[in-house]
């Protein structure tokens, strides 16, 4: 079962920490996406890594069940990542790091215009004002579904934004002169 205060790490570190091109490649992701740390998107990258890795093994045909394990390994990558119907371990192999980010809620959000930016979708996100379906979320790295995309939508009334308005500036206080001792 494990020790319930001590949660496992939900994503592999790269073997070389200070490799500045990939660095340089993760920033450009991390800026473009929104994200909040490089370990969110070593998380998709994990994500995605397990699943080509479950491809590669089904079409070298290691292990046993393999007609379940590939039915169950193309109809987790329809419901989530590809969109065709006639899906192909090939297609799995072929994805990218950039396929399972476009599928991230605060992305989805972004395509809707339900947000201006990255970071404003991910705080709509997290202050709970975005919805799916029914269901109020409070995780920006959610992964959407393509039958729940249609669903999203405000959590109660909209959000509005104004694109050209400043915040108001707080009312300053006068302090009274103080006395030279």
């Amino acid at each position: 079962m494990g020790d319930p205060r001590r949660r496992r790490k939900l994503y592999e570190s790269p073997k070389k920490m200070w490799d500045k091109t990939r660095i340089e490649e993760e920033s450009k992701l991390v800026n473009e996406y929104g994200l909040k740390n490089s370990r969110e998107l070593w998380r998709m990258q994990t994500i995605l890594r397990k699943i080509r890795r479950e491809a590669r093994r089904i079409l070298s045909r290691k292990g046993t069940h393999l007609e379940e394990r590939e039915k169950a390994l193309l109809a987790r990558v329809k419901r989530f990542l590809v969109r065709k119907p006639d899906v192909t371990l090939d297609d799995v192999l072929a994805l990218d790091t950039r396929a399972i980010l476009e599928r991230r809620l605060q992305t989805v959000v972004l395509k809707k215009h339900l947000a201006k930016t990255p970071k404003q979708a991910r705080q709509f996100i997290v202050h709970g004002h975005v919805a799916v379906g029914p269901q109020r979320l409070s995780i920006p790295s959610y992964l959407v579904k393509f039958d729940e995309e249609e669903s999203i939508n405000w959590s109660g009334t909209p959000v509005t934004f104004d694109s050209g308005a400043k915040a108001p500036e707080p009312a300053k206080e006068e302090k009274p002169a103080e006395a030279v001792n």
